[in-house]
Protein backbone atom coordinates (compact mmCIF):
# COMPACT_ATOMS: atom_id res chain seq x y z
CA UNK A 1 0.00 0.00 0.00
CA UNK A 2 3.37 2.21 1.14
CA UNK A 3 4.49 1.63 -2.78
CA UNK A 4 1.08 2.39 -4.33
CA UNK A 5 0.59 5.58 -2.33
CA UNK A 6 4.09 7.10 -3.26
CA UNK A 7 3.31 5.83 -6.90
CA UNK A 8 0.75 8.66 -7.49
CA UNK A 9 2.72 11.36 -9.09
CA UNK A 10 0.94 14.10 -7.40
CA UNK A 11 1.58 13.44 -4.00
CA UNK A 12 3.76 15.94 -1.92
CA UNK A 13 2.42 15.68 1.60
CA UNK A 14 1.82 12.14 3.53
CA UNK A 15 1.01 11.34 7.19
CA UNK A 16 0.78 7.92 8.80
CA UNK A 17 -0.64 8.82 12.40
CA UNK A 18 -0.13 7.37 16.31
CA UNK A 19 1.42 3.78 15.86
CA UNK A 20 0.37 3.51 12.24
CA UNK A 21 3.61 2.37 10.71
CA UNK A 22 6.48 0.48 12.21
CA UNK A 23 10.34 -0.24 11.13
CA UNK A 24 9.28 -2.71 8.26
CA UNK A 25 7.19 -0.45 6.91
CA UNK A 26 9.47 2.47 6.85
CA UNK A 27 11.85 0.22 5.05
CA UNK A 28 8.99 0.40 2.11
CA UNK A 29 8.12 3.85 2.21
CA UNK A 30 12.10 4.11 2.34
CA UNK A 31 13.09 2.73 -0.60
CA UNK A 32 9.72 4.32 -2.42
CA UNK A 33 11.37 7.72 -1.34
CA UNK A 34 15.00 7.18 -3.22
CA UNK A 35 12.57 7.11 -6.73
CA UNK A 36 10.10 9.20 -6.04
CA UNK A 37 10.41 12.92 -7.55
CA UNK A 38 7.18 14.52 -5.81
CA UNK A 39 6.82 14.31 -2.36
CA UNK A 40 8.04 17.20 -0.55
CA UNK A 41 6.37 16.54 3.43
CA UNK A 42 6.97 13.52 5.36
CA UNK A 43 5.21 13.42 8.55
CA UNK A 44 5.62 9.88 11.17
CA UNK A 45 5.30 11.50 14.29
CA UNK A 46 4.50 8.85 17.50
CA UNK A 47 5.06 5.87 15.32
CA UNK A 48 7.62 3.23 16.69
CA UNK A 49 10.00 3.26 13.67
CA UNK A 50 12.94 2.79 15.86
CA UNK A 51 17.09 3.26 14.79
CA UNK A 52 16.41 0.54 11.65
CA UNK A 53 13.49 3.06 10.39
CA UNK A 54 15.47 6.27 11.11
CA UNK A 55 18.67 4.36 8.98
CA UNK A 56 16.21 3.13 6.48
CA UNK A 57 15.25 6.63 5.63
CA UNK A 58 18.43 8.10 6.09
CA UNK A 59 19.83 5.93 3.29
CA UNK A 60 16.88 7.60 1.37
CA UNK A 61 17.86 11.00 2.06
CA UNK A 62 21.18 10.46 0.50
CA UNK A 63 19.35 9.92 -2.90
CA UNK A 64 15.91 11.73 -2.63
CA UNK A 65 15.89 14.99 -4.11
CA UNK A 66 12.74 16.91 -3.24
CA UNK A 67 11.62 16.25 0.23
CA UNK A 68 11.94 19.19 2.93
CA UNK A 69 10.19 18.36 5.66
CA UNK A 70 10.40 15.60 7.92
CA UNK A 71 8.70 15.04 11.41
CA UNK A 72 9.55 12.51 13.25
CA UNK A 73 8.56 13.37 16.92
CA UNK A 74 8.35 10.69 19.28
CA UNK A 75 9.50 8.09 17.16
CA UNK A 76 12.28 6.14 19.30
CA UNK A 77 14.96 6.53 16.54
CA UNK A 78 17.74 7.04 19.77
CA UNK A 79 20.92 8.07 19.06
CA UNK A 80 21.78 5.33 16.58
CA UNK A 81 18.78 6.39 14.52
CA UNK A 82 20.03 10.25 14.18
CA UNK A 83 23.68 9.27 13.93
CA UNK A 84 22.33 7.42 10.78
CA UNK A 85 19.93 10.67 9.53
CA UNK A 86 23.27 13.03 10.03
CA UNK A 87 25.46 11.25 7.74
CA UNK A 88 22.61 11.64 5.26
CA UNK A 89 22.08 15.41 5.65
CA UNK A 90 25.99 15.99 4.84
CA UNK A 91 24.57 14.50 1.38
CA UNK A 92 21.37 15.72 1.39
CA UNK A 93 20.77 19.23 -0.35
CA UNK A 94 16.63 19.60 -0.25
CA UNK A 95 15.56 18.74 2.85
CA UNK A 96 15.09 21.97 5.26
CA UNK A 97 13.14 21.42 8.12
CA UNK A 98 13.51 18.19 10.83
CA UNK A 99 11.81 17.42 13.40
CA UNK A 100 13.13 14.98 15.91
CA UNK A 101 11.88 15.89 19.01
CA UNK A 102 11.00 13.51 21.92
CA UNK A 103 13.45 10.67 20.81
CA UNK A 104 15.73 10.56 23.37
CA UNK A 105 18.91 11.72 21.58
CA UNK A 106 21.33 12.49 24.14
CA UNK A 107 24.33 13.95 23.85
CA UNK A 108 26.14 11.86 21.10
CA UNK A 109 23.20 12.14 19.21
CA UNK A 110 23.33 15.82 18.99
CA UNK A 111 27.41 15.42 18.56
CA UNK A 112 26.22 13.82 15.10
CA UNK A 113 24.15 16.67 14.27
CA UNK A 114 27.10 18.79 14.81
CA UNK A 115 28.72 17.17 12.62
CA UNK A 116 26.29 17.38 10.09
CA UNK A 117 25.32 20.99 10.86
CA UNK A 118 29.11 21.67 9.76
CA UNK A 119 28.50 21.37 5.91
CA UNK A 120 24.94 20.93 5.39
CA UNK A 121 23.83 23.70 3.15
CA UNK A 122 19.93 23.80 3.25
CA UNK A 123 18.59 23.20 6.71
CA UNK A 124 16.89 25.99 8.41
CA UNK A 125 14.54 24.17 10.74
CA UNK A 126 15.97 21.84 13.51
CA UNK A 127 13.71 20.57 16.43
CA UNK A 128 15.88 19.14 19.32
CA UNK A 129 12.73 19.65 21.85
CA UNK A 130 12.90 17.12 25.01
CA UNK A 131 15.89 14.54 24.21
CA UNK A 132 17.90 14.38 27.20
CA UNK A 133 20.74 16.62 25.40
CA UNK A 134 23.19 17.69 28.08
CA UNK A 135 25.97 20.62 27.62
CA UNK A 136 28.28 18.27 26.26
CA UNK A 137 25.92 17.51 23.14
CA UNK A 138 24.97 21.58 23.96
CA UNK A 139 28.47 22.46 23.31
CA UNK A 140 29.05 20.51 20.14
CA UNK A 141 25.58 22.26 18.47
CA UNK A 142 27.25 25.45 19.07
CA UNK A 143 30.58 24.97 17.85
CA UNK A 144 28.48 24.18 14.79
CA UNK A 145 26.21 27.30 14.90
CA UNK A 146 29.86 29.14 14.83
CA UNK A 147 30.01 28.10 11.39
CA UNK A 148 26.91 27.02 9.93
CA UNK A 149 25.38 29.61 7.48
CA UNK A 150 21.72 28.62 6.81
CA UNK A 151 19.82 27.40 10.07
CA UNK A 152 17.50 29.76 11.45
CA UNK A 153 15.38 28.22 13.68
CA UNK A 154 16.67 25.81 16.63
CA UNK A 155 14.43 24.45 19.81
CA UNK A 156 16.13 22.97 22.15
CA UNK A 157 13.69 23.15 24.93
CA UNK A 158 13.00 20.27 27.52
CA UNK A 159 16.45 19.64 27.99
CA UNK A 160 19.07 19.54 30.13
CA UNK A 161 21.85 21.73 28.71
CA UNK A 162 22.72 23.21 32.30
CA UNK A 163 24.84 27.21 32.70
CA UNK A 164 27.79 25.42 30.29
CA UNK A 165 25.12 24.76 27.71
CA UNK A 166 23.78 28.12 27.59
CA UNK A 167 27.00 29.38 27.90
CA UNK A 168 28.23 27.71 24.85
CA UNK A 169 25.11 28.85 22.96
CA UNK A 170 25.91 32.38 23.81
CA UNK A 171 29.42 32.28 22.55
CA UNK A 172 28.21 30.82 19.54
CA UNK A 173 25.26 33.96 19.53
CA UNK A 174 27.82 36.13 19.19
CA UNK A 175 29.41 35.09 15.67
CA UNK A 176 26.39 33.41 13.95
CA UNK A 177 24.47 35.81 11.75
CA UNK A 178 21.62 33.43 10.42
CA UNK A 179 19.82 32.40 13.72
CA UNK A 180 16.44 33.99 13.99
CA UNK A 181 14.37 32.07 15.97
CA UNK A 182 15.71 29.80 19.82
CA UNK A 183 13.77 28.24 21.90
CA UNK A 184 15.06 27.58 25.65
CA UNK A 185 12.18 26.81 27.22
CA UNK A 186 12.19 24.48 30.66
CA UNK A 187 15.99 24.70 30.85
CA UNK A 188 16.48 25.56 34.14
CA UNK A 189 17.84 28.91 33.17
CA UNK A 190 18.78 30.77 36.10
CA UNK A 191 20.04 34.16 36.67
CA UNK A 192 23.81 33.64 35.31
CA UNK A 193 22.39 31.78 32.30
CA UNK A 194 20.23 35.00 31.39
CA UNK A 195 23.31 37.36 31.90
CA UNK A 196 25.20 35.37 29.63
CA UNK A 197 22.73 35.44 27.02
CA UNK A 198 21.97 39.07 27.69
CA UNK A 199 25.71 39.52 26.48
CA UNK A 200 25.12 37.62 23.33
CA UNK A 201 21.75 39.74 23.06
CA UNK A 202 24.37 42.90 23.00
CA UNK A 203 26.82 41.59 20.26
CA UNK A 204 24.28 39.41 18.09
CA UNK A 205 22.18 41.39 15.58
CA UNK A 206 19.72 38.69 13.69
CA UNK A 207 18.14 37.20 16.81
CA UNK A 208 14.26 37.95 16.76
CA UNK A 209 12.69 35.27 18.75
CA UNK A 210 13.79 34.26 22.17
CA UNK A 211 11.75 31.64 24.00
CA UNK A 212 12.60 31.21 27.66
CA UNK A 213 9.39 30.10 29.20
CA UNK A 214 9.11 27.92 32.49
CA UNK A 215 12.73 28.70 33.47
CA UNK A 216 13.77 30.72 37.18
CA UNK A 217 15.73 33.38 35.23
CA UNK A 218 14.03 35.89 38.59
CA UNK A 219 14.34 39.21 38.72
CA UNK A 220 18.14 39.55 38.45
CA UNK A 221 18.04 37.70 34.61
CA UNK A 222 14.87 40.13 33.75
CA UNK A 223 17.59 42.76 34.78
CA UNK A 224 20.49 41.51 32.66
CA UNK A 225 17.91 40.70 29.60
CA UNK A 226 16.72 44.68 30.25
CA UNK A 227 20.00 45.75 30.10
CA UNK A 228 20.54 43.82 26.86
CA UNK A 229 17.42 45.22 25.42
CA UNK A 230 18.11 49.24 25.60
CA UNK A 231 21.21 48.23 22.88
CA UNK A 232 19.42 45.32 20.92
CA UNK A 233 17.77 46.09 17.83
CA UNK A 234 16.78 42.71 16.00
CA UNK A 235 14.73 40.97 18.87
CA UNK A 236 11.37 41.43 18.60
CA UNK A 237 9.67 38.22 20.31
CA UNK A 238 10.77 37.67 24.69
CA UNK A 239 8.85 34.85 25.92
CA UNK A 240 9.12 34.84 29.77
CA UNK A 241 6.38 33.06 31.11
CA UNK A 242 6.73 31.65 34.54
CA UNK A 243 10.10 32.81 35.46
CA UNK A 244 9.35 34.34 38.64
CA UNK A 245 10.59 38.09 37.63
CA UNK A 246 8.36 39.58 40.43
CA UNK A 247 7.68 43.67 40.48
CA UNK A 248 11.44 44.21 40.26
CA UNK A 249 11.79 42.47 37.13
CA UNK A 250 8.93 44.13 35.49
CA UNK A 251 10.46 47.28 36.32
CA UNK A 252 13.69 46.55 34.87
CA UNK A 253 11.97 45.73 31.68
CA UNK A 254 9.44 48.51 31.91
CA UNK A 255 12.88 51.06 31.88
CA UNK A 256 13.93 48.94 29.05
CA UNK A 257 10.99 49.44 27.15
CA UNK A 258 10.78 53.25 27.38
CA UNK A 259 14.28 53.11 24.68
CA UNK A 260 13.85 49.85 22.96
CA UNK A 261 11.79 50.42 19.96
CA UNK A 262 11.85 46.64 18.46
CA UNK A 263 10.23 44.22 20.78
CA UNK A 264 6.65 44.01 19.28
CA UNK A 265 5.59 40.51 21.54
CA UNK A 266 6.60 40.06 25.11
CA UNK A 267 5.49 37.55 27.33
CA UNK A 268 5.34 37.95 31.35
CA UNK A 269 2.61 35.42 31.86
CA UNK A 270 2.74 33.81 35.56
CA UNK A 271 5.58 36.11 36.96
CA UNK A 272 4.20 36.97 40.38
CA UNK A 273 3.70 40.36 38.72
CA UNK A 274 1.91 42.90 41.47
CA UNK A 275 0.44 46.26 40.99
CA UNK A 276 4.28 47.87 41.19
CA UNK A 277 5.00 46.05 37.99
CA UNK A 278 1.95 46.88 36.78
CA UNK A 279 2.38 50.24 37.09
CA UNK A 280 6.23 50.72 35.98
CA UNK A 281 4.78 48.48 32.46
CA UNK A 282 2.03 51.21 31.91
CA UNK A 283 4.63 54.48 32.37
CA UNK A 284 6.76 52.45 29.67
CA UNK A 285 3.68 51.78 27.23
CA UNK A 286 3.82 55.46 27.42
CA UNK A 287 6.74 55.98 26.01
CA UNK A 288 7.10 52.65 23.83
CA UNK A 289 5.17 52.94 20.61
CA UNK A 290 6.69 49.34 19.09
CA UNK A 291 5.29 46.76 21.31
CA UNK A 292 1.91 45.35 19.89
CA UNK A 293 1.51 42.47 22.60
CA UNK A 294 2.01 42.47 26.27
CA UNK A 295 0.87 39.29 28.30
CA UNK A 296 0.42 39.42 32.18
CA UNK A 297 -2.17 36.38 32.33
CA UNK A 298 -1.60 35.03 35.45
CA UNK A 299 -0.28 37.29 37.64
CA UNK A 300 -1.18 39.13 41.08
CA UNK A 301 -2.42 42.58 39.26
CA UNK A 302 -5.02 44.21 41.45
CA UNK A 303 -6.93 47.02 40.51
CA UNK A 304 -4.84 49.96 41.14
CA UNK A 305 -2.11 47.82 38.32
CA UNK A 306 -4.95 47.64 36.04
CA UNK A 307 -6.31 51.34 36.71
CA UNK A 308 -2.28 52.15 35.51
CA UNK A 309 -2.91 49.53 32.30
CA UNK A 310 -6.15 51.12 31.38
CA UNK A 311 -5.55 54.40 31.84
CA UNK A 312 -2.20 54.27 29.07
CA UNK A 313 -4.40 52.15 26.82
CA UNK A 314 -6.58 55.57 26.45
CA UNK A 315 -3.23 57.07 24.28
CA UNK A 316 -1.45 53.84 23.12
CA UNK A 317 -3.43 52.60 20.28
CA UNK A 318 -0.86 50.03 18.97
CA UNK A 319 -0.46 47.77 22.42
CA UNK A 320 -2.80 44.82 23.47
CA UNK A 321 -2.76 44.04 27.08
CA UNK A 322 -3.87 40.46 27.70
CA UNK A 323 -4.78 38.85 31.46
CA UNK A 324 -6.02 41.92 33.00
CA UNK A 325 -9.57 43.11 33.48
CA UNK A 326 -10.47 46.67 32.82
Amino acid sequence: MVSGVMANSILITLEFGHDSIGDSGVQTLSNALKTNSTLTTLILAENSIGSNGAQALAEALKTNSTLTTLFLRDSSIGDNGVQALSVALMINSTLTTLNISGNSIGDNGAQALSEALKTNSTLITLNLYNNSIRPNGVQALSEALKTNSTLTTLTLGGNLIGSNGVEALSEALKTNSTLTALNLNSNSVGPNEALALSEALKINSTLTTLDLHHNSIGSNGAQALADALKTNSTLTTLELLDNSIGDNGAQALSEALKINSNLTNLDLMCNWIGDNGAQALSEALRANSSLTTLDLQGNLIGDNGAQALSEVLKTNSTVTITGIVF
